[in-house]
């Protein structure tokens, strides 16, 4: 079978995930392999109010500037393939289409390249900017999945909310540019070392570049992989809580959980009896871990999800208020000037 009767095929792109997957395991691996090189650079000490421990304490502007220019250069190439696919390629496909072989390359050598640029000068854009702006891009990207699989899903146990299905279109639309700004933008915030929730979050980031790469595929919108993407965010949350220290681990083990239990479950096709099964393994491991705590963190169950329906919400909103802001203005200009009109009765009016 030549290349380009696999790359139609449904085996092309699944071999394609399968070797992402694989790819993203083993620079994962390197990372955690050559962290001791990294010993050589001096980070600076802790101690300040809001602070990112990973940074050096002597910063190189020069080292700053490249680094930034790479950022932008993988920021807008990746736009500029979601854009050529959107214009040009437009329908999905079982297999590949050939712009996802260049996603595909062009984000494993970024990610090559992050990876040589920490080992050189070691600080990321974390150097320029505070924490709140890596973890508030990621919690916009999972916000938007619950809007845009709300008709799918639902949003609260399969039950579904009444979104505008012209909101929902929208988002659906242009999600890829929020998406790839979204994993971007944290993927290079940090750089690569090999603290247990860095190899998490980096693993992460990896598969969502991935998922980005598969764009316009079925194995795009496959729903297993799909909820992969949005549960591995409990796996490195609760690692970086669990290494930060102050006993806040429970917050984004049971905020996370409680997302799935409450959403992301509902899209599998799993049985009703399945379904009660993971909610009751739920309630029992919260009876647990919180018998021992006191009965006030029980907020902590509540504040994760809180903020993301929250927000997506707010994102329907807005989306909603911006194309109604489209349609008065659209409005405006199509209407018939009357200036012509009372021109011509004028003239009417002097004859």
């Amino acid at each position: 079978m030549n290349n380009s009767n696999l790359l139609n095929k449904p085996r092309g792109a699944t071999l394609a995930l399968w070797a992402g997957i694989a790819f993203s395991a083993l620079i994962t691996f390197l990372i955690w392999l050559a962290d001791p090189l990294l010993a050589r650079f001096t980070l600076a000490p802790n101690g300040e109010i809001i602070f990112y421990e990973w940074q050096l304490l002597e910063p190189n502007l020069t080292a700053q500037v490249i680094l930034w220019m790479m950022y932008a250069a993988h920021q807008i190439v990746f736009w500029g393939l979601i854009y050529y696919a959107q214009t040009r390629v437009q329908k999905y496909s079982t297999g590949l289409h050939p712009i996802n072989l260049w996603a595909l390359g062009i984000n494993a050598f970024f990610i090559l390249l992050h990876f040589i640029q920490t080992h050189i000068w070691y600080d990321a854009i974390a150097q320029d900017l505070p924490s709140w702006t890596s973890q508030g891009s990621v919690i916009l990207l999972l916000c938007a999945i619950l809007l845009m699989e709300n008709q799918r899903r639902g949003v609260f146990f399969g039950a579904k909310v009444p979104f505008s299905q012209r909101v929902v279109s929208f988002a659906k639309k242009y999600h890829g540019y929020l998406f790839a700004w979204a994993t971007v933008f944290t993927f290079w915030f940090h750089p690569m070392v090999s603290s247990p929730g860095h190899l998490a979050g980096f693993l992460y980031m990896f598969f969502l570049l991935l998922q980005g790469s598969l764009f316009l595929t079925r194995i795009h919108v496959n729903k297993w992989w799909m909820v992969t993407q949005e549960v591995m965010v409990l796996i490195h949350g609760t690692l970086v809580a669990v290494f930060q220290g102050a006993n806040l681990w429970p917050m984004f083990a049971f905020g996370f959980a409680g997302m799935f239990v409450i959403t992301q479950m509902h899209g599998l096709g799993l049985s009703r009896l399945s379904r009660w099964g993971i909610g009751l393994l739920y309630l029992l491991a919260v009876v647990i871990v919180y018998s021992s705590r006191d009965l006030a963190d029980l907020n902590e169950l509540i504040r994760i999800p809180f903020i993301e329906y929250l927000v997506m919400f707010a994102m329907a909103g807005l989306i909603w208020l911006g194309l109604w802001l489209s349609d008065r203005i659209n409005s405006l200009r199509a209407a018939p000037s009357p200036l012509p009109i009372a021109m011509e009765q004028r003239g009417q009016g002097d004859g």
